[in-house]
């Protein structure tokens, strides 16, 4: 850059028109020249006076009177040129050239002497003006260190309810350069940096009493808001974004049951008489499609991969944004650190203020990546979160010190949040909320056509990978003995060679395409996996029998590889449990693949027999809509429950609480439940025990019934044990995720010392569990009676 300003005018005359742009580049030019002088000259941290904050920065300038004068002249300099360039610019698309001739000889006027060698020569001193800078700060860090123990404001206080600041001092003082977060929040390696933000960002530390604690003020809660139904979908899709195929997927499920949606909410809005509801803030973070996650499912959308979880997620975001809530959607890291106001650094610092949302849907993926990113603020915020989890975590494995301690550790549970802030894909672990996703509901005209339209002898295989169809040429020889076979086995150019010659494949096939073919076929069947995926509810609600394997010993993480790991001790029996308990015959058949004498027999029954399109109303848009409404309108995990029995001691309970039912061994709530503030209702509840060796999943069911583990704390008490004419000899309460339960051996009563430990799930041949189950809605097993 050795141009001179006298060059710069005679190309202002030689091309006028021209001017404009390039006279934005000599002033972008000019203006970086002086910002960088500036930075390069001017500012350090300066020694701080007994009366400064730690945070307090006073800027000096360095480099003395000549650097002063230096930049005095270049800031005049360039004030002249913007001026006067400013009148040129005016002129540029003019042929005024004796004005132009003016103006730049103007500028050849104001051209300094020497000023490219100076800039020139200031710059090649960079580097050392930059460690003089470094020593200065140095320096400084040392002298304040020396005044803080000098002026005694900054001596560790000693104090028995902050019994960690002192640890917590030593590893700010050896650690505090490891995360920026540490100086964003104005730690400066200074004793009195570290106990500033240990008590005000952090609460390891006492409150200063020398700091002025009226500085932050206490922000008021935001007003409530009512939400309101809303049918247009056209702000959510364009939240969800684009870039993905798993995006695309899940937009293009919005837009086709939008209508469906719409006319779900006007129902339900009718249902509850347009009862006010509270519009909450919702920030839902997809984990798995960020890129920090790996996302390996986006790029397999177009190549069968799974579909199950976007079907799911698209589903919530509908459900939410319908329902009149005010949801934000984050599918990368950086979104998830915009919304949340995460502090620049890696993760070590917490958030400072309010939480700026009321709930955060997320799956596990997203869990870990708040826990990196969220800092200590996580444990204080988890309450607010909702882990999507299809395969459920039961308490044992959530809890971190008694799967630590019990071999219930795997990677993916021990969060140590409430066993209800997970939320399913089905309705198999009572411990979590059942989420669900929804399927295409069809009317009246469309079933009628369906049945008219079902070829008897059309069967469609359930799995769209290869690998799905390995080993399984027995069971499609017998089923092409009956029926024609067609498959939707993903290829790119050669046909797979599991799939047999005879087998009639359509490829991988748009969801509208998938469910003309669904429409035509008689059986929808499937080989043992995937496991539990919305294409069999699908399939049944498309007018489909659905054939599937049992599993003879059931499946589970002892038995069975894709288990294993999981945060579960569920034994799955088939296929598809909840189509196999919830449905049934004759939309789901579940028989013994091994038994070729039985699977022959089965098709030729689903040839004599018709059914109709079936469709569970938990899987229709409006029951989706309703239950998601209950649990945001009533769950709240941020509030401390009422202790029970109300007082210290059971003895405040006037007598036994609990009666016997009619003509039943099930016991129910005596006393006044509408006192108590409880969701589900106290009058839900229904007592049993189970059997040796049963747990309460099973007790509940065997009566028809749902383990409601929201209820456990109420029989967590010795009356209960009496009512049930359980006689205790002893009494003991423990961390045990099978009591509050009855050793019949010992005659010993035992309690849950931990509520984080109340679980529906697990059994012992050792203990009779005490069950707290409640009755359903028809149709809705998540919801009791009394729940909506």
């Amino acid at each position: 850059m050795t141009a001179s300003f006298s060059d710069l005018s005679t190309m202002v005359r030689r091309c006028p028109v021209t001017f404009k742009p390039f006279r934005i580049f000599v002033l972008g030019v000019g203006f970086f020249s002086l910002c960088f002088l500036m930075t390069s000259l001017g500012g350090q941290f300066s020694a701080k006076r007994p009366r400064d904050s730690p945070f307090t920065i006073r800027a000096e300038v360095l480099g003395g009177q000549e650097s002063r004068g230096v930049l005095r002249k270049i800031s005049d300099m360039l004030e002249v040129i913007m001026k006067r360039m400013d009148a040129l610019s005016k002129l540029s698309n003019t042929t005024d050239t004796h004005r132009l001739d003016e103006l730049s000889s103007a500028l050849d006027r104001i051209q300094p002497i020497g000023l490219v060698e100076r800039i020139q020569a200031i710059a090649q001193n960079m580097s050392d003006m930059a460690v003089r800078v470094e020593q200065i700060l140095q320096r400084g860090m040392a002298a304040n260190r020396i005044r803080d123990g000098a002026f005694g404001q900054c001596e560790i206080p000693k104090d028995p309810r902050y019994p960690d600041c002192n640890s917590k001092m030593d590893w700010m003082r050896a650690r505090w350069t490891s995360d920026p977060c540490y100086a964003f929040y104005g730690v400066d390696g200074s004793d009195c940096s570290f106990l500033i933000y240990l008590s005000e960002v952090e609460w390891f530390c006492p409150p200063l009493a020398w700091r002025n604690q009226t500085a932050t003020p206490t922000l008021k809660p935001l007003p409530k808001k009512q939400a309101a139904f809303q049918s247009d979908v056209g702000s959510l899709l364009e939240q969800v974004g684009t870039g993905k195929e798993s995006l695309s997927f899940m937009k293009r499920r919005i837009r086709r049951l939008a209508a469906q949606w719409a006319s779900a909410a006007r129902r339900l809005d009718d249902k509850l008489h347009s009862h006010w509801r509270e519009q909450k803030r919702i920030l839902v973070h997809v984990g798995f499609l960020t890129e920090e996650s790996g996302d390996v499912f986006s790029p397999k959308v177009l190549k069968g991969g799974p579909l199950g979880e976007m079907v799911q997620w698209a589903d919530i975001l509908t459900a939410l944004h319908v329902l009149g809530h005010n949801v934000k959607i984050s599918v990368s890291l950086k979104e998830l650190h915009g919304f949340l106001g995460v502090p620049p650094g890696r993760g070590s610092c917490p958030l400072t203020g309010p939480l700026p949302f009321d709930l955060i849907y997320t799956d596990y993926h997203g869990l870990q990546q708040m826990k990196q990113h969220m800092g200590l603020s996580l444990r204080k915020h988890k309450c607010h979160i909702r882990v999507i989890d299809t395969f459920g975590t039961e308490p044992a494995y959530n809890h971190e010190e008694y799967a630590t301690l019990h071999g219930y550790r795997t990677n993916w549970g021990y969060w140590n949040l409430h066993g209800q802030q997970y939320m399913t894909m089905f309705p198999h672990t009572p411990d979590n909320s059942f989420m669900g996703f929804v399927a295409e509901e069809l009317n009246e005209t469309e079933k009628l056509y369906i049945q008219r339209s079902k070829v008897n002898n059309m069967a469609l295989v359930y799995g769209k990978d290869a690998s799905m169809w390995k080993d399984k040429e027995k069971f499609l020889a017998v089923l092409h003995r009956y029926m024609e076979v067609h498959g939707t086995v993903y290829y790119e150019t050669q046909r797979p060679p599991e799939v047999p010659a005879f087998v009639k494949n359509h490829g991988l096939l748009p969801q509208q395409e998938l469910q003309q073919l669904l429409r035509k076929a008689k059986l929808f069947i499937g080989f043992g996996f995937p496991y539990e995926g919305p294409a069999p509810l699908e399939a049944i609600a498309n007018g489909c029998i659905f054939l599937q394997p049992k599993f003879n010993p059931p499946h589970s993480s002892l038995n069975h590889e894709f288990f294993r790991g999981k945060p579960t001790s569920r034994k799955v029996s088939s296929q598809h449990p909840y189509a196999e308990q919830y449905i049934g015959r004759p939309h789901v058949i579940t028989i013994d693949f091994n038994n070729s004498e039985e699977f022959d027999a089965t098709i030729r029954e689903i040839m004599r027999i018709n059914v109709e399109p079936f469709l569970p109303y938990e899987y229709t848009c409006e029951g989706m809509l309703e239950r998601v409404h209950a649990y945001i309108q009533n769950q709240d995990f941020c509030s401390p429950e009422d202790p029970f029995p109300p007082a210290n001691s059971s003895r405040a309970l006037p007598g036994s609480p609990f009666i016997l039912l009619p003509n039943s061994r099930i016991l129910t709530w005596f006393s006044n439940s509408s006192s108590i503030s409880s969701w589900p209702p106290l009058s839900a509840l229904r007592l049993l025990t189970s059997l040796q060796g049963q747990s309460c999943v099973e007790a509940c069911q065997s009566e028809g019934l749902i383990c409601e583990p929201a209820l456990y704390r109420f029989i967590n008490i010795k009356e209960a044990f009496s009512a049930l004419k359980l006689e205790c000899e002893g009494v003991e309460s423990e961390m045990n995720h099978l009591f509050p339960a009855f050793s019949a051996q010992h005659a010993e009563c035992g309690l849950q010392q931990d509520p984080l430990l109340f679980s529906c799930a697990g059994s012992s041949m050792k203990y009779q569990r005490l069950c707290p189950c409640r009755d359903y809605r028809n149709g809705q097993v998540a919801l009791c009676r009394d729940c909506l």
